[in-house]
């Protein structure tokens, strides 16, 4: 793990920089527009940095299957392509680009190389993703030709190209075939375009079966893996090894789970073997994995969906619209203190965020509608642990994700199947740059965000308890205190006092998740000032409370040593 507390900025360059003003559902990229490495700009940089953000995660790199054949891109049959614009997630090339980011596609991997270099540049690290399970329906059809003894021109392997197709299964195939079986898609041919013809069938990326459901992943083909290194391991391993020689410092690897945890920590080793310092971040969903994917697979970090983020989910959603109504235990905020317990010494590899493209914006319909109500959720998931902390673009200025962008539809979330223009990152992105004509500025509302983003999670980046101390959760000694609602506030110390003896420093933050403003007397038990090394004082002892206001909504932090 990094020394100093890691903080991701998620972006996709497709969205980033797309200034056109009106937007067509389902339109092309010829009419919507498209973001480009080069509107990653000093100017973009120093937004990201100005965040306190230590990372860019750069969601959708490596080149995809899309419906768009303008702007160096080679269309694939639109039938399974997921939107116009294509999923980033159906890589047809783990060795290549996506050319619609670059100003000039034939110099798509030179301007990568560019983006890398002004990161690095920034004092920020380049995450992309990594895509084990699945690669798209149609993975090598635009590697460089000639491909030969299954390699293409370029000497980079190609998935498939010597796969014995007569076989269901084999350890030396990269996938499964369904002998006998020509594919049956749950979507109709577009008009104008011939119907997808597969046969043998292959195994979707999360269905054994030669007729995939609608909402499976019929864009993509299963890898196969076996439980021991293969010729298909190589390819992966050659793969990464190709991406971390241009500098990039973190794989952010999708959809673990559905491959060999052997597989994953054979990979790991030999990457890191080359590269030391890249780091491995795992999306995973079964909290009882969790410490087997840290310890014995070897990631960096793991998604804490199913734990922080889901707690946090169901409290902001009970209390958006706070009625009074008794609070359900799954919706209390005790669950925050059931989740750290229950991940015990694995807290600080788990990423924190409230926001990603899988999941609902926050001020969206869907999730609490009003972006200041999840201040208090922001304190808790920023300042809980040392644990790092992702932010979604857009998110910083209370994007709704409620556009109807085309395959996409007012769902709450910001599409990555569509080409599309997003209307808060438009007016981000002309307030950074000083004003571009005809694009508007981030509203007052935007800015008071914006500012209060920056200011926390700079301070988490800053703060010595934060990076480095140790927690103390103070709600159970205070479930009888005056103006402690064991449902609704979530109180805890952070103390790094305690580590060295340059005396370090400790802080009370104090977060309420009600509608109502919170007035607070905090006790602090002998016990935490014995663990946390904190000093008593006339004033700050186990036997004088702590009076602490937090307006509605919101978390506030106290210097208390």
């Amino acid at each position: 793990m990094p020394t100093e507390k890691p903080l991701i900025y998620q972006m996709l360059p497709r969205l980033w920089g797309n200034m056109t003003p009106d937007p067509e559902k389902g339109g092309d990229l010829q009419t919507n527009g498209c973001g480009k490495f080069s509107s990653i700009d000093a100017q973009t940089l120093s937004h990201i940095r100005s965040l306190g953000m230590t990372h860019v995660w750069y969601t959708g790199i490596i080149r995809h299957a899309t419906a768009t054949s303008t702007h160096g891109c080679v269309p694939s049959n639109p039938q399974w392509v997921k939107g116009k614009a294509g999923s980033p997630y159906s890589i047809t090339d783990y060795f290549d680009t996506n050319p619609y980011l670059a100003d000039d596609p034939s110099r798509r991997m030179e301007e990568f190389e560019d983006l890398v270099r002004r990161t690095h540049e920034a004092g920020l690290g380049v995450v992309i993703d990594f895509v084990p399970n699945h690669v798209a329906r149609d993975y090598g059809a635009f590697s460089p030709a000639p491909i030969s003894g299954g390699r293409d021109a370029l000497g980079h392997p190609v998935l498939g190209a010597g796969d014995d197709r007569s076989l269901h299964w084999t350890e030396e195939n990269d996938f499964f075939y369904y002998p006998g079986q020509a594919l049956t898609l749950p979507v109709p041919p577009v008009e104008g375009f011939p119907p997808y013809a597969e046969n043998p069938a292959k195994a979707s990326g999360n269905c054994y079966a030669p007729s995939p459901g609608v909402n499976d992943w019929f864009d993509t083909v299963k890898i196969n893996y076996c439980d021991f290194p293969t010729s298909t391991w190589n390819k992966m391993e050659e793969a990464l090894l190709f991406w971390a020689s241009k500098g990039v410092d973190a794989f952010r690897c999708d959809m673990v789970e559905l491959v060999p945890q052997d597989f994953c920590a054979w990979l790991i080793r030999k990457v890191k073997e080359r590269f030391p310092d890249v780091l491995f971040i795992a999306e995973v969903y079964q909290k009882h994995l969790y410490d087997k994917y840290i310890h014995e697979v070897g990631f960096d970090m793991l998604y804490d969906k199913s734990g922080l983020y889901d707690a946090l989910h169901d409290i902001l959603v009970k209390n958006a619209n706070d009625t009074g109504v008794t609070v359900a235990s799954w919706q209390s905020t005790e669950r925050i203190t059931w989740n750290w317990q229950s991940l015990g010494g694995l807290q600080p590899y788990m990423l924190n965020f409230l926001e990603n493209h899988d999941e609902q914006r926050l001020a969206s319909d869907f999730f609490i509608g009003d972006p200041r109500k999840a201040f208090a959720a922001l304190h808790v998931a920023v300042l809980l642990n040392t644990a790092p902390f992702m932010l979604y673009s857009g998110q910083e200025v209370g994007e709704r994700g409620m556009q109807t962008e085309g395959m996409s539809g007012v769902d709450g979330r910001t599409s990555i199947f569509d080409w599309w223009s997003v209307p808060s990152l438009r007016r981000l992105y002309s307030t950074i740059h000083g004003g571009i004509p005809g694009s508007p500025a981030l509203t007052d509302d935007e800015r008071a965000l914006l500012d209060k983003y920056r200011e926390l999670l700079n301070f988490a980046r800053s703060c010595d308890a934060v990076r480095r101390g140790t927690t103390y959760d103070l709600c159970y000694c205070n479930l009888s205190s005056d103006g402690f609602n064991k449902e609704r506030h979530f109180v805890f110390l952070r103390s790094s006092q305690g580590k060295d003896s340059l005396g370090g420093e400790t802080i009370l933050v104090a977060c309420n998740f009600s509608s109502s403003k919170a007035r607070m007397s905090i006790c602090i038990p002998a016990h935490a000032f014995d663990w946390m090394g904190i000093r008593k004082t006339q004033t700050l002892n186990p036997s004088t409370p702590i009076t602490v206001e937090v307006e509605p909504y919101d978390g506030t932090v106290m210097k208390i040593q």
